[in-house]
């Protein structure tokens, strides 16, 4: 299996060399098989460049959907247990596309949808501006132990979650790729912003992402910018020859600058086991925020206010008179005249450390 390659050949062809479960993830853009009949005219009467190409031709929809039905049963074959499939078309074919999806086996985690902030207007004035096109983001099972970067999505959207519609403009300017005459050399060149997320939020630096209709080669200059190996795959030698091009001039970033960020999750510790090891004895005092109110700890781990007792975060919420409550941030103990949130004897108690050694 070659590695960061731009393959020229049949897609379906060239897929089903490549092993059972090779890849951590797949970048599809198919052909939309917009079924333009006419040519498209602005008012000033010049030509639209729309997708006219014959790569987007088919003669039907169930040539079309014999075609989706192929290479997605390849996607799923070549795709890691661990890995994502993400897909992205418009209302002509997205719908039948996440139909054979489903039918293939895929588990749908999400569908995106990018908003396009300079969208084509819809010069005849009778439908909506198509301003947007859908992705679906999807695994190979239900509960599959997939990637997804989440603290480092975050991080990129201020600390913010990351929704489900991106605002992205279309590919415009110097980022678009121009042939011999000036003129763009791929109908359907997607910015790189939109793929920079994708392989950002669902990768891990030295991962390999599969691009089967590559084109002029976005998914592979992100992912060689992002520190994971490409594989491309495009019938159109001059797609490749220029995509090849563009992939010359990008070098590898350190290493260490991709690594996603992670949030550092406590240590598995029950409150019992505090308890046991006498890092909080039985009888000892504990508080609120507020400190005014006070529980006792008993030897199996619950706490007891008044005529009250139960975990330490069932005696948090009653306090704070809600459903749930954390009970390891909520309550407090005293050492000389200060307070500490019991929270930090997980990482500092000697049973904290002994639990670490053993699950290293």
């Amino acid at each position: 299996m070659k590695i960061n390659a731009l393959i020229c050949g049949d897609s379906l062809q060239v897929m089903k060399t490549l092993p059972d479960k090779s890849v951590d993830l797949i970048f599809a853009d198919p052909p939309y098989f917009m079924q333009l009949h006419k040519e498209l005219v602005r008012p000033d009467a010049t030509a639209v460049v729309a997708v006219t190409d014959e790569w987007d031709k088919f003669p039907d929809l169930k040539t079309y959907d014999a075609f989706t039905q192929k290479w997605l049963a390849e996607a799923f074959r070549v795709l890691k247990d661990t890995g994502s499939l993400w897909v992205i078309g418009t209302y002509h074919n997205i719908f039948r596309v996440g139909y054979h999806l489903q039918n293939a086996g895929f588990w749908i985690l999400n569908d995106i949808m990018w908003r396009k902030t300079n969208p084509m207007p819809n010069f005849k004035g009778t439908r909506f501006t198509n301003a947007h096109e859908t992705l679906i983001w999807a695994t190979k099972e239900p509960r599959t132990k997939y990637t997804f970067n989440y603290e480092s999505m975050k991080a990129f959207n201020e600390d913010l979650q990351m929704r489900s519609d991106w605002l992205i403009p279309v590919c415009h300017g110097p980022e678009r790729i121009k042939n011999q005459t000036g003129k763009s050399l791929h109908s359907t060149q997607k910015p790189e912003e939109l793929l920079y997320r994708i392989i950002l939020a669902c990768s891990k630096p030295g991962d390999i992402v599969l691009d089967p209709f590559v084109g002029s080669g976005t998914t592979a200059a992100v992912a060689k910018k992002l520190g994971r190996k490409y594989i491309g795959i495009d019938k159109d030698p001059t797609y490749i020859q220029y995509a090849e091009k563009r992939l010359s001039t990008i070098k590898y970033v350190n290493p260490e600058l991709q690594i996603p960020l992670t949030k550092e999750l406590p240590p598995k510790i029950l409150f019992g086991d505090l308890v046991a090891s006498g890092v909080l004895k039985a009888g000892t005092t504990l508080y609120d925020p507020t400190h005014k109110t006070k529980a006792t700890i008993y030897s199996d781990g619950s706490l007891k206010i008044g005529a009250l007792r139960g975990s330490i975060h069932q005696m948090a919420a009653k306090i704070k008179r809600g459903p749930t409550c954390n009970g390891w941030t909520f309550w407090q103990f005293k050492q000389g005249n200060d307070f500490f949130p019991i929270d930090i004897l997980r990482k500092t108690s000697k049973i904290s450390s002994i639990k670490q050694q053993k699950k290293g």
